[in-house]
């Protein structure tokens, strides 16, 4: 699919309340084993984590999604709505007076928690765009994860994702293209935090990034080329590794193809048409829904794979070049 900027995407913004949006579902942005929680209960209620061998704070979940508002605030000149936060991996404590008390027996004042893991995003006022007759909601948020931090240590510089990109309000899926994610950010600060969200937001593409989801439409896939390729996608992964090196690596796991498989029958917003062809940006929602099942540390990245990978095949399709996923059926 080639790449074609779209230098007036304010063509796109239309009347919402003429726009057929599908079938509404109370999906979330994020599932796997993730619970929702109020930005209140993160600033009140958790403790922060410290490196253990100097006891220096890490910049805490509240903090970073402080920062994140913050600097949305500014660059949109707006009111940001509340984000939407989604935690896993609940770590519990208990304060030192109740060391020797039954688990059972613990009252809510001497328990201590914090979540390993955790995402968020915010939706940013008026910024609604259409693509393929459904709504696209502009969205900005990111991705903490004290797994990947070596807590056990001195401090030093602490990791997180952030993306700028769009959420599908059919869905709730999220849209995140290749330059709207930086997945190894690496500050020791709140200041140098916030600098790195400024660049990726100023420094992201909208434009060609609308246009390329909009040319997903223009192509498709019939019932057989779709299960080749899923078969292709199931194959890549039991692949010797020197084989692997030509072809467009695949993140998504066998678990999720077998999603995929099953929404292009049954999912009641992508799956295929009345003929059995199933168009990319169908393809690209439905990849984009198995991935929910993700856990928080590896979402972002393999939401991007999938839209490099439909892009992929995209460009294959266009072009008619050969791809390894398709080159049976070109």
């Amino acid at each position: 699919m080639e790449l074609i900027t779209n230098t007036n995407p304010i063509e796109m913004i239309q009347d919402v309340s003429q726009i057929v949006q599908g079938t509404p579902t109370p999906s979330k942005f994020i599932e796997a084993n993730t619970t929702a929680v109020s930005l209140d209960h993160i600033k009140r209620d958790c403790i922060i984590p410290v490196f253990a061998k100097d006891n220096e704070t890490t910049i805490s979940h509240y903090d970073f999604i402080n920062a994140t508002h913050e600097v949305a605030t500014s660059l949109f000149s707006t009111s940001i709505n509340t984000p939407n936060i989604r935690v896993s991996h609940q770590i519990k404590g208990r304060v030192p007076s109740a060391i020797n008390k039954p688990a059972r027996e613990l009252l809510e004042h001497e328990k201590t928690i914090y979540y390993e893991r955790m995402a968020f995003m915010f939706e940013i006022p008026n910024k609604q765009i259409v693509v393929n007759n459904q709504v696209l909601n502009l969205t900005i948020g990111g991705v903490r994860a004290y797994n990947q931090e070596n807590l056990y240590s001195k401090k030093t510089i602490e990791k997180f994702k952030v993306f700028i990109g769009f959420k599908n309000t059919v869905c709730t899926n999220l849209c995140i293209s290749t330059d709207g994610l930086k997945s190894e950010i690496r500050v020791s600060g709140i200041s140098e935090l916030q600098q790195t969200i400024y660049e990726l937001v100023t420094n992201y593409n909208q434009e060609a990034h609308l246009g390329n989801m909009e040319r997903m439409h223009k192509f498709s896939l019939n019932e057989f080329e779709f299960a080749h390729l899923v078969g292709k996608m199931k194959l890549y992964h039991f692949l010797r590794k020197s084989n692997k090196k030509d072809k467009f690596p695949i993140q998504l796991t066998d678990s999720q193809i077998t999603s995929v498989v099953k929404g292009y029958y049954k999912d009641p917003n992508f799956r295929c048409s009345e003929n059995n062809d199933l168009n990319l940006w169908n393809l690209y929602n439905l990849f984009t829904e198995a991935n929910k099942s993700s856990y928080i540390d590896s979402n972002l990245e393999r939401n991007v794979n999938t839209y490099e990978f439909v892009q992929n095949i995209g460009n294959s399709l266009q072009n008619k070049s050969a791809n390894w996923y398709l080159q049976h059926i070109l």
